[in-house]
């Protein structure tokens, strides 16, 4: 599986933001993807997880009802809206990926920049 994330950028606070990871793959149904962040100086924390198929997902309490994570099977994309971003939410955001059952993730795209601007 090869990950190739994209979209970060700055943007002011209540902004928007959609950070793409392009997912290589035959069976994509059996893994479960996931966004998560590391602000500087501080440990990587997750942040979103999405299972594939049926697209069951789960959010950080810090971003629920703000972020929404979802797939497109045809284009094998994930994708993280970012709505009403806070300065906090500053971070490099990576895209991971784990086989359904997995203890933990594998494989991880390159991050990308996310600057919120107060």
């Amino acid at each position: 599986v090869q990950l190739q994330a994209s979209g970060g950028g700055l943007v002011q606070a209540g902004g928007s933001l959609r950070l793409s990871c392009a997912v290589s793959g035959r069976t994509l149904a059996r893994y479960i993807m996931a966004w998560f962040r590391q602000a500087p100086g501080k440990e990587r924390e997750f942040v979103s997880s999405i299972r594939w198929s049926p697209g069951t997902t789960a959010y950080a309490d810090s971003v629920k009802d703000r972020f929404t994570i979802s797939r497109d099977n045809a284009k094998k994309t994930m994708y993280l809206q970012m709505n009403s971003l806070k300065p906090e939410d500053t971070a490099v955001y990576y895209c991971a990926a784990q086989v359904h059952g997995a203890t933990t993730y594998a494989w991880w795209g390159q991050g990308t920049q996310v600057t919120v601007s107060s």
